[in-house]
């Protein structure tokens, strides 16, 4: 017997629901969802302009060029389509011709450990960094660059010292100033807007993060403020070259300044402030008390021609007695509390356990431009001349680094946030501050030597010299007689008689109180006596450690001469 149909198997109310569904699904079927517009489906697929929304909303230009640095054919025909379906303001994408730096040189070449900073071979000039032709991009509203970011883990690490990365950002910074400069709307600066792609974003050392409006992922949105980026679009591209000021010297560097600022509508007159840090013991603050007055004794310069002020501000831990405070502010400092920050690299209870403690100086946001300056240094001639130099110029040390006992910086709140972000990601090459420091800021410009002269046996000519810094054995824990440093063979390098003059000339120069904060303790004495008879008993023969001592601060005693 034939089995029925499934439907004819169905209940009488299985039946009525099928019927009741066949009625209605032809509407259900002919249905099909209204299309999306097509700048929606672009949005969806556009997720990286998010960039441009943050421009367009900042700016109300009714057109706007975009100019492509370091962009290939197939990204500059892709960005172009969707910016001009997503934004009618887009007039024009261009891409900005140079050429690029020659792939034979290398980072040294531009940052090298020596150069004739005297001229005796000629002006020293630093390789060519190609630039476009500026002029024909001056009409470009938005910048957009592709940063090459070799290893981005290597940055986190070791500052990333790649030319071309230096040349893309060097390049960017000459577009917005020349877009930006050379058009005014109204009394104001043309507003030039800078767009990076890449996941390790633009060199900080150029593209402040204060002028960040926008990161997300790989993309970074800056409104570069101008007067900042085109004096550093005037230093040379390394320091292969001693970095100018506007000008070369004296009133000329702070009329050109001012004029800047005019310009700007800014006040001409920005807050200053000579900075120094004693932390974890004070072992130092003798030298701080030196350094005050070396500063406070050195002639007037320009900068008080133009009525500008400049505090010296100490930053000091709680290792800082109240006593050795008074002594301090006495000697001219405006000090201020802090806490004091590990180093990550260095071992528990070694000297640079606590050095990072230097870089609360970016918090000083108060000031619009620090000169950093060790405690174990004197000032001889005046430096105020040098405010006028941008972030961060510093004199050399060796290899393609500079020295941070001496550092010209601008304090910003986001750029203390960076370091203490990096401070256990990025590795010192000396596993101190100054290694972290240059990671950080691997482009930077080159001060003349004299304004940080390394204390080591050549002669000083006091003249030649603004800034002496005391390495080795500091002269407050040497006898006023000589230079201890002679009777240590590992430290001999460091021992100059006329260095040492010149430290014991300021201390002479000190009111008797701020003397008294320098005396010898019976433990640093002993140390010196140890010195001197290991000095006697290998005979050295520039004979120092024979020298009668007649230094007042004796405790022990006045050593016989040939002990």
């Amino acid at each position: 017997m034939a089995s029925k149909p499934p439907l004819c198997r169905l209940s009488f109310h299985q039946k009525a629901f099928v019927f009741c569904l066949l009625l209605v699904s032809p509407p259900l079927l002919l249905y099909t969802p209204p299309l999306k517009s097509q700048r929606a489906l672009l949005q969806e697929q556009s997720t990286e302009l998010d960039w441009f929304d943050v421009i367009a909303r900042d700016v109300n230009t009714k057109k706007m060029k975009v100019g492509l640095v370091n962009i290939d054919e197939t990204e500059h025909a892709t960005l172009n389509e969707k910016l001009h379906k997503l934004y009618p303001q887009v007039s024009q994408t261009v891409s900005v011709k140079f050429d690029r730096v020659d792939e034979i040189m290398k980072w040294q070449d531009f940052f090298p450990e020596w150069i004739d900073e005297d001229h005796n071979w000629g002006v020293p000039k630093c390789p060519d960094m190609p630039m476009p032709t500026l002029e024909n991009y001056q009409d470009v509203n938005v910048v957009v660059a592709r940063v090459p970011c070799g290893n981005s883990d290597r940055i986190e690490k070791r500052g990333l010292r790649d030319l071309f990365r230096l040349q893309v950002n060097l390049v960017v910074a000459n577009l917005v100033v020349e877009g930006g400069w050379m058009q005014l709307e109204g009394d104001n600066l043309r507003k030039v807007y800078v767009v990076f792609i890449g996941n390790c974003g633009p060199m900080i050392e150029i593209f402040r993060c204060d002028d960040l409006l926008m990161h997300k992922g790989e993309y970074w949105v800056y409104r570069p403020e101008l007067t900042r980026l085109k004096q550093k679009t005037l230093m040379p591209p390394g320091s292969c070259q001693i970095a100018p000021a506007y000008a070369q010297s004296g009133r000329e560097v702070w009329r050109a300044y001012l004029s800047e600022l005019k310009v700007l509508k800014q006040d001409p007159r920005p807050k200053l402030a000579y900075v120094t840090v004693l932390h974890s013991s004070e072992a130092y603050v003798c030298g701080a008390i030196a350094l005050a007055q070396s500063i406070l004794q050195t002639p007037e310069s320009v900068i008080q021609f133009y009525k500008y002020t400049r505090d010296l501000i100490l930053l000091a831990d709680n290792s800082i007695s109240p006593n050795s405070m008074k002594g301090l502010e006495a000697a001219g400092w405006k000090v201020k509390r802090i806490q004091r920050i590990k180093n990550p690299f260095a071992q528990k209870g070694s000297y640079n356990e606590w050095n990072y403690s230097k870089l609360r100086i970016w918090q000083l946001t108060e000031y619009d431009k620090i000169i950093f300056i060790d405690s174990d240094f004197l000032v001889l001639k005046n430096m105020d001349d040098f405010f006028a130099y941008p972030q961060l110029s510093a004199a050399p040390n060796d290899a393609v680094f500079f020295n941070s006992g001496l550092m010209i910086i601008e304090p910003s709140k986001c750029m203390f946030k960076e370091l203490m972000r990096r401070v256990s990601r990025t590795e010192s090459y000396n596993k101190g501050d100054q290694g972290f420091v240059n990671e950080v800021f691997t482009w930077w410009h080159r001060l003349p030597s004299r304004l940080n002269r390394l204390k080591d046996t050549r002669e000083i000519k006091e003249d030649e010299v603004y800034g002496m810094h005391y390495l080795g054995v500091k002269p407050w824990m040497c006898y006023k007689d000589y230079d201890c440093n002679w009777d240590i063979e590992a430290r001999r390098v460091f021992a100059s008689d006329s260095a040492h003059r010149l430290w014991w000339d300021v201390y002479e120069e000190m009111p008797q109180e701020l003397q008294s904060y320098c005396g010898l303790s019976q433990r640093i004495e002993k140390n010196i006596l140890k010195w001197r008879r290991r000095a006697r008993d290998a005979n050295f023969s520039d004979m120092h450690w024979n020298i009668e001592i007649e230094d007042p601060r004796m405790k022990l005693g006045k050593p016989r001469v040939g002990f």
